[in-house]
């Protein structure tokens, strides 16, 4: 039994996931989205909160502010509301309806910006106005998951140490990419265990993270449009690329094949696995891992919606044709 809400995060359930056209692969998953709020962003949020408390980097009274796309929002919305501080939250256009409901319903302090950012995206120009509210309220503090080593300490501590204790090899580990605590902490963690392993980033067309060009993203949680600080101590092998309309199949063969609602990010390291061991020489039946972040019921409006979809994959027909 647990006290708090803000105790219960990690532990979550890790699911072997039988892919059809790679018989010779173990793939496993940990299902992230069996947290308190929905996604692996509890484990960071929870984390962090927790050291700034114990570190008395933040007392009562303070004011914490954050830039998020979603999943990080609400851990942080939730838990700060039961920990007793007040949280400001910096979100943009790109938040899918069901999160920023989420965040207004934990969150009174919600503020969405709407300038487009010089690499097509908005993560500079949210990140413009945290520093501007720093400036303005007095006792705040920004906690920056895009370089806090606090971020990726959650994710070798606790994701890490359950990924070692549960399987006995891991011969490549997959994850998407946005803000970067994720594959930074688990990296290094299943790096010392198994130093062979392989460590695959997963990207989406349009993230600038990796070197690609910019453009216009539609799915949030995976990506970016500047390169996280943390990142540089991430241990990553190879960088794989999937587009939007891979992802948005990806989720949906997760669901119809394996029983699995998940989200977009999610759909992104499917898709990436099956690329990557397409063509591949297999040997020794490789065990690998990866992480369904969120669910699906986060992309209700959009991924799991026909009409969206449909302009989603005309999007991309228009931008083949014109480029």
């Amino acid at each position: 039994m647990f006290d708090r809400i803000i105790d219960r995060v990690g532990n979550t359930p890790l699911l072997k996931i039988p892919i059809q056209d790679l018989p010779t692969v173990n793939v496993y998953s940990k299902l992230e989205f069996h947290n308190p709020t929905g996604s692996v962003k509890d484990r960071a949020a929870s984390y962090i909160l927790h050291k700034l408390i114990e570190d008395k980097e933040i007392v009562p009274g303070d004011t914490i502010i954050e830039s998020t796309s979603g999943n990080f929002g609400i851990a942080l919305a939730v838990f700060t509301q039961a920990l007793g501080y007040r949280f400001i939250c910096v979100i943009d256009p790109n938040i899918s309806e069901v999160n920023e409901f989420l965040i207004r319903k934990f969150c009174p302090n919600v503020i969405k910006v709407s300038e487009v950012d010089e690499n097509g995206g908005y993560l500079l120009s949210r990140i413009k106005k945290v520093k501007q509210l720093l400036r303005e309220i007095p006792n705040s503090y920004w906690i920056n998951q895009y370089s806090s080593e606090y971020n990726a300490d959650a994710y070798c501590d606790t994701l890490g140490e359950e990924l070692i204790g549960e399987i006995g090899r891991i011969d490549y580990l997959f994850l998407g990419v946005s803000s970067g605590g994720t594959i930074t902490g688990v990296s290094r963690k299943i790096k010392q265990m198994f130093p062979d392993c392989k460590v695959i980033a997963v990207d989406i067309y349009g993230s600038v993270i990796f070197g690609q060009p910019p453009k216009k993203r539609y799915i949030p949680g995976i990506g970016s449009s500047m390169v996280p600080e943390i990142l540089k101590n991430a241990l990553i092998d190879d960088v794989i690329y999937v587009d939007e309309v891979e992802t948005v199949e990806g989720c949906h063969e997760l669901l119809q094949s394996h029983y699995i609602f998940a989200g977009g990010s999610s759909g992104s390291v499917y898709v990436a696995i099956k690329k990557y061991f397409k063509d591949a020489n297999i040997q020794n039946a490789p065990n690998v891992v990866t992480i369904f972040p969120d669910k699906g019921e986060r992309y209700l409006n959009t991924i799991y919606n026909n009409e969206w979809c449909r302009r989603l994959i005309a999007n991309a027909s228009n931008e083949i044709k014109y480029s």
